[in-house]
């Protein structure tokens, strides 16, 4: 039987007799300062490594011998040291342990069970490593298999568009173009191969870093049982341990990298279809939105702005002024984005693939001709990114588009790599890759490709459009390749399904260390109603990446597409969205800086509550608002889960006590949400465009009964200069008590504020104060009241402001 069909479907005991192999007893175990190598009698090797006090590593070899280590996915700055690392023998099992992690090693099968710092089980092997040989690839089916402890849960694992909680399914990373993709449907187009799982001892994250095809069972097919495999390669994870679902997003974070801040305006509305195909239409577009005061920031350019589809071209017949035209939209406040595809198209008249053909960029066969593939230009050559050389001279080709024409952003799609009219959908697997230096097949290299597509492209980007930061889209890419793009879910569909599919996809993602995210709002196939698009639009509001595009095939998607009502909701919409921008910004710092992802299921803000196991549709957009989107027609309100505290609903300002399940009612006009008693929010007021410095600045203060802090983060809006210290970063802590309300605010950075007056909002308080002290000082203030909150102006730069009652 070929294995890689066999391998996705149920096992037979007698298989796996004949076919699994496993590590017998150990014959010698080898310390070296943080890590071990123990070699079983049939020459098993089992490398464990501490990267940090919370993080180990476990590489398994059943050749003799590890390969070189080397991935794509690592940050550069992984590993940060541990205050010890202790290694000792004993009777049965060798024991290693950091401050916060203890493992133990079996001696007679290698087998691992591992501790948290209070000596509780957090994971342990069951048939653990195993594998079978494949005598037609001189390769091993590498294989590990965990118990599953009683009552276990599993979240992560990148953009699958199924439950949140990942228990009782199975799944594969096999990047994918999987056009008008269903519910449930696997594998999509990222791979992500990173999950998390909680129980009642504690919780911990699990990173199988293995490009080839990867499987992933959550007690599926045997139900005490997790497990995960590889056509190929290593079993190679890292296991992290944390005290909570947020420790350890953060840790894996640490371990793959976090993005720079992205330029302010990309965290805008942008309008995109496929296709705006003249320079006319364009302008056409940009107007409307500004006739209209629809904020947006971003306009982007499909496949049509291209002679013929050849990447880095212009139709000039239909785009006859390129650079005249990015002008013209920047004048009126809008960046240009274009796509960008991997396949060249074959014709040596076509500078780009004469170049890339004389230097030998191309991808090729395992036995020397060209592999040729048919997408949207015909036939085309592919370069292969996993070369730096190819890497260096694709971000070369950007310095027209960049630096010369002005666009601010690049869209990489079709970098699964989609091929269209083969069965496959993408490149035979003998492809041959360079892959760093290491060179292999596309069985290895596939699940890596758009990652490194759009690491070239970054590249690229970011140097010819210094001294402004870079702003990259992909479709496709793998663990890690947050460092150089944000993503967006693929080619969804105008369904309410799909907008649940959309919630849930945005969650997962950020979970898996892709928080800058969205999806195509309204559904890039077929057509929306007006109720959908504007709850769509209405969800949007709180993923960092928002964006409506669609096929055009199916009809206008605009803003203004669905009458005057529905442009009316659409705008209000659009307005929250720039009104919470420096909450949103902040968020952003928080992820770029800590690794929070900045979508959070309610599991990652109390994963001790059973209630928050399986609810999906709610969640947390950075510190303190709870959303809830309505996914279904005709509702004029929803049942949602308020997880443990105290809130206010964000509209209304009703305070609610959480721990319990509500009926909220909710017209068109509104998104369900929540903030948080205790937060202090920052909003500015309606821009139709991100002006990078904020004019005028309201802080709306939710009473709470408790001590929270509250973060607002700003700089330039682009360029570097905030890592040189020209930031603001304002730290705002609320210390409450019966007579007083007090909040500190701590601020950091060079970066002076561009606003000199900042208004306080209170919200929630029974009657206004008596007296208000400025860093403990009287201060006379004119307030003004409005439907139960009431607010005043203070310096931007207070120390301490203090209300008093009585």
């Amino acid at each position: 039987m070929n294995f890689t069909t066999f391998v996705p479907f149920m096992q037979s005991d007698m298989q796996t007799l004949i076919n699994e192999q496993f590590p017998n007893h150990l014959l010698k175990a080898d310390v070296n300062g943080s890590s071990v190598v123990f070699h079983s009698h049939n020459g098993v090797m089992l490398w464990v490594e501490a990267i940090t006090n919370h993080v180990m590593r476990f590489r398994y070899s059943a050749k003799g011998y590890f390969s070189p280590d080397f991935s794509y996915a690592m940050a550069k700055d992984h590993r940060s040291g541990f205050a010890y690392f202790k290694v000792e023998e004993l009777d049965s099992y060798y024991e290693l342990r950091t401050p916060k992690l203890s493992c133990k090693v079996q001696k007679i099968d290698l087998k691992v069970s591992l501790y948290n710092e209070e000596g509780k089980l957090l994971n342990e092997d069951e048939k653990g490593f195993h594998w079978e040989e494949d005598s037609q690839r001189g390769d091993n089916i590498v294989k590990m298999s965990k118990r599953s402890i009683n009552g276990e849960h599993y979240f992560g694992l990148g953009d699958k568009p199924s439950n949140l909680n990942l228990r009782d399914h199975r799944f594969q990373n096999w990047g994918t173009d999987e056009y008008g993709f269903a519910k449930d449907a696997d594998p999509l187009y990222r791979n992500i191969p990173f999950y998390y799982g909680l129980h009642k001892e504690g919780c911990y994250g699990v990173f199988f870093d293995n490009s080839y095809r990867t499987f992933f069972d959550f007690a599926s097919e045997r139900k005490n049982v997790t497990s995960f495999w590889a056509e190929g390669g290593e079993i190679n994870y890292y296991f992290i341990a944390g005290s909570s679902l947020m420790n350890i997003a953060q840790r894996y974070a640490r371990l793959t990298g976090k993005p720079e801040m992205p330029p302010k305006w990309s965290l805008g509305y942008h309008q995109c279809k496929w296709s705006y195909s003249s320079e006319e239409e364009v302008m056409e577009i940009a107007h409307k939105l500004r006739k209209l005061k629809i904020p947006a920031d971003a306009i982007y350019l499909d496949i049509d702005y291209m002679d013929g589809f050849r990447c880095f071209t212009w139709n000039k017949e239909n785009f006859p002024d390129p650079k005249g035209m990015v002008q013209r939209l920047k004048d009126m406040g809008f960046k240009t984005v274009a796509i960008i595809d991997p396949g060249i198209k074959i014709d040596m008249d076509y500078s780009v693939c004469k170049e890339g053909f004389e230097k030998n960029y191309f991808c090729k066969h395992a036995d020397g001709p060209l592999y040729k593939g048919k997408v949207w230009p015909g036939e085309c050559y592919f370069p292969d990114f996993t070369n730096p050389e190819v890497r260096d001279w694709w971000s070369g080709l950007f310095k027209e588009l960049i630096e010369d024409i002005g666009l601010a952003g690049v869209w990489n799609d079709m970098n699964e790599p989609a091929i269209m009219d083969v069965p496959t959908k993408t490149f035979p697997l003998d492809i041959r890759h360079n892959y760093d230096g290491h060179h292999c097949s596309h069985r290895k290299a596939h699940n890596v490709y758009g990652m490194q597509m759009s690491r070239a492209t970054y590249k690229g980007v970011k140097k010819f459009a210094f001294p402004n930061r870079p702003f990259i889209i992909t479709r496709s890419t793998y663990a890690g390749g947050q460092r150089y793009s944000s993503v967006w879910t693929g080619d969804n569909i105008a369904t309410w399904e799909h907008l649940w599919v959309a919630n849930v996809q945005c969650q997962r993602l950020s979970i898996s260390g892709f928080s800058f995210v969205g999806t195509d709002i309204g559904g890039f196939t077929e057509h929306p109603t007006m109720e959908l698009y504007v709850r769509w639009m209405q969800l949007a509001v709180f993923h960092p990446l928002m964006r409506t595009h669609s096929s055009g095939d199916h009809g206008d998607q605009e803003p203004w597409s669905f009458g005057e009502e529905g442009t009316e909701l659409v705008r209000k919409a659009i307005e929250l969205r720039y009104q919470l921008l420096p909450y949103h910004y902040t968020n952003f710092y928080q992820y770029t800086r800590d690794g929070k992802p900045m979508i959070r299921p309610l599991s990652f803000y109390d994963h001790q509550d059973p209630q928050t196991w399986y609810r999906q549709d709610e969640f947390v957009f950075g510190d303190h608002i709870l959303v809830c989107p309505v996914l279904e027609p005709d509702r004029q309100g929803r049942r949602m889960y308020l997880p443990k505290g105290k809130w206010y609903d964000f509209h209304s300002k009703e305070y609610l006590e959480g721990g319990r399940e509500i009926y909220l009612e909710t017209s068109l006009e509104e998104i369900p949400m929540m903030v948080k008693a205790g937060a202090i929010i920052p909003m500015i007021p309606v821009e139709q465009y991100v002006s990078n410095s904020y004019k005028e600045l309201e802080l709306h203060i939710y009473r709470g009964e408790e001590s929270v802090v509250s973060m607002l983060y700003d700089d330039a809006g682009d360029g570097y200069n905030h890592n040189q210290g020209y930031y603001l970063n304002r730290n705002f802590t609320v210390l409450p008590s019966e007579s007083k309300y007090r909040i500190t605010q701590h601020q950091e950075g060079r970066m002076p504020s561009s606003v000199k007056e900042v208004t306080l909002v209170y919200h929630g308080f029974k009657s206004r104060p008596s007296i208000v002290e400025l860093d403990s000082d009287p201060f006379e203030v004119e307030i003004q009241e409005n439907n139960g909150s009431f607010s005043f102006k203070v310096a931007e730069d207070f120390k301490q402001i203090t209300l008093r009652w009585g």
